[in-house]
């Protein structure tokens, strides 16, 4: 599903280049789950906004199901990445100004669906997260571990093959973050790949595979028992 070669992405000022990735090569096969770990300033945002069409590489090869995608203009980047990743952050990144359910559907809006499959496929969503009770509250209304379910929620909610989690569980405490862990496992064993960035072990152990990266580049990839 995914293939990287030779990655690299180099920062550049009028006064100092930093190299956040450095020659990354790494393959993700469908209905796989893996994490990546390293140290903070290790490149694993850097690596996570590349792989999800945020931004462009330096230099290196990223087929995303069999597609070149290094090189994309934005536009043409989103246009790949609509319908196609979900993303799920540590700060949840729901917007305030709307509601549970209008931010579940917002990315169905964006893919031109009609009223009655948004309002049906936003219905089925929250009900399986859990948080249907909500649908009209506001982010600030609800819990840590709420806001992820909706984040989640909404990630999903387009049916993508692909769910990038930048630190889901950072922001919350121990019972929420298993829950949150055992919603993602729920859909990776569904058949949907998911890329999960952590600092945590434990939930590292949920994925097939975890890739540590250090100084931005990959010194281990170990098979999850």
């Amino acid at each position: 599903m995914i293939e990287i070669n030779n990655l690299s992405k180099v920062f550049r000022t009028s006064e100092v280049e930093t190299v956040a990735l450095n020659q990354v090569n790494l393959q993700v096969e469908e209905g796989e789950f893996v994490a990546i770990m390293g140290p903070s300033g290790c490149g694993k945002s850097t690596l996570l906004n590349i792989l999800g069409l945020l931004d462009n590489p330096t230099s290196g090869s990223y087929k995303l199901l069999g597609q070149e995608v290094a090189d994309l203009h934005e536009k043409d980047r989103t246009r790949v990445r609509k319908g196609k990743i979900g993303f799920v952050f540590q700060s949840f990144n729901l917007i305030d100004e709307l509601n549970v359910f209008e931010n579940v559907e917002l990315p169905l809006t964006y893919l031109g669906l009609r009223a009655a499959e948004r309002k049906q496929r936003v219905n089925d969503i929250l009900k399986r997260m859990a948080i249907s009770h909500r649908s009209q509250h506001f982010p600030q209304q609800l819990s840590g571990g709420q806001q992820q379910r909706v984040a989640i929620a909404r990630a999903v909610v387009t049916n993508p093959k692909l769910i990038l989690a930048d630190e889901p569980t950072g922001n919350l405490d121990s019972k929420n973050g298993a829950e949150v862990i055992k919603l993602l496992s729920e859909l990776n064993g569904e058949g949907t790949t998911i890329i999960m960035v952590t600092h945590s072990q434990h939930d590292a152990s949920f994925a097939h595979r975890t890739v540590h990266l250090f100084d931005g580049s990959v010194v281990a990839s170990n098979r999850n028992l």
